[in-house]
């Protein structure tokens, strides 16, 4: 055992932590984003989507994401789910400066799933927002999807059921109280696959998996209302 402070660490635990720190330091979101895929338009506006997984936090989940122009230009997002040490995957993409129009009620997404619960996210575009000591949230919503390679489902996510989130802790009255979501102060969407739901309670195993495991999501158009 390794004495830190007042905690006595086993030599394994200190080598994950180990791991965990050079997976994190090898990370390159600038990089990720750099190398953005353009797929999908937003009010006339093209998105570009980049990766953001569990890696920024020395987990080992990854994503892939490509377009798809045998099927009308749909944007697949897949890759695998490694809940030791992390357990989230996700796109994003910047949108234009004037953020939503400031009428836009709710976003419908077209998509085939793979009956697991996504999230679909929005945000200021900061990349410190919804960590833990952020001023600023990142507001989600669950997207529960069915199992389905042919057939497409539409969703409505109405603004007013988003919720904020300041990372994986369960979300509060005060902070349902105290933030209200903008639509003119977003500058990023995104999709995530979490060990989490939106407010912040564990996302069941039948709609996520555990341990290790593949994922699958076609987007086929994402629109707003």
């Amino acid at each position: 055992y390794f004495h830190m402070g007042n905690f006595f660490l086993k030599p394994q635990t200190l080598c994950k932590m180990g791991q965990g720190m050079k997976r994190m330091m090898a990370y390159d979101r600038v990089a990720n984003e750099r190398n953005a895929i353009s797929g999908l338009q937003l009010a006339n506006s093209q998105l570009k989507w980049y990766r953001l997984d569990d890696g920024v936090m020395g987990g080992q989940s990854e994503s892939f994401h490509e377009i798809l122009e045998s099927t009308s230009s749909s944007l697949h997002f897949k890759g695998h789910i490694n809940t030791n040490g992390g357990g989230f995957a996700s796109i994003r993409s910047k949108i234009d400066e004037e953020g939503l129009p400031k009428e836009t009620k709710a976003i419908q997404v077209k998509l085939r799933g793979d009956g697991k619960t996504y999230k679909f996210l929005l945000s200021d575009g900061n990349s410190s927002t919804g960590g833990p000591f952020s001023r600023s949230p990142v507001w989600q919503i669950d997207i529960p999807t069915e199992k389905s390679e042919d057939s497409c489902s539409s969703v409505t996510l109405p603004l007013d059921n988003f919720l904020p989130s300041f990372g994986p802790r369960a979300v509060s009255d005060s902070d349902k109280k105290k933030y209200q979501l903008n639509p003119q102060n977003v500058r990023e969407i995104g999709v995530m696959l979490s060990l989490k739901l939106s407010n912040g309670s564990p996302n069941p195993v039948e709609t996520f998996g555990e341990g290790k495991f593949d994922f699958s999501l076609h987007i086929d158009s994402i629109d707003l209302l």
